[in-house]
């Protein structure tokens, strides 16, 4: 049974951001044709945007297993969460991160949940996973 499902999809400005693909592919194919600039310009948006929704993370809780992005890990091996948002978020991904964390973030979601690891042998000593629900998130790991 699932807990918690999220999927991290861009935010509106990245997909506003994508669309810059379309006047510089009509700037590069209008000298040539005009509807072959249209064309290309329709199809490398389009790709994009289904590139970054089909690519975004899952993060699923179940009652046995903590999934983050392509990771799984047994709940049994994971330690209370931790939530950081705003700067104390900035912090945890800058100078307080550990070179060995497991990391699942997306850079258009600020908050982030790290679960430390207790799996003496395991190297990683946490993961460190962006979640646009921090809170619902450690709730469900806590179960």
């Amino acid at each position: 049974m699932t807990l918690y499902r999220e999927r991290l999809v861009p935010s509106l400005w990245i997909y506003l951001a994508t669309a810059l693909v379309i006047p510089a592919s009509l700037l590069v194919f209008a000298p040539i044709n005009i509807f072959a600039g249209i064309i290309c310009a329709a199809v490398l948006f389009g790709g994009s945007v289904v590139l970054l929704v089909g690519m975004a993370p899952v993060i699923e809780v179940t009652e046995t297993t903590f999934i983050a992005g392509k990771a799984s890990i047994p709940r049994t091996l994971l330690g209370a969460p931790e939530t950081f948002t705003g700067s104390a978020a900035t912090v945890q991904r800058g100078p307080k991160l550990d070179t060995r964390a497991w990391l699942c973030m997306r850079g258009w979601v600020d908050p982030v949940v790290k679960i430390p690891l207790e799996d003496p042998n395991d190297p990683t000593p946490y993961w460190l996973v962006s979640t646009r629900n921090p809170k619902g998130l450690s709730a469900a790991l806590a179960l």
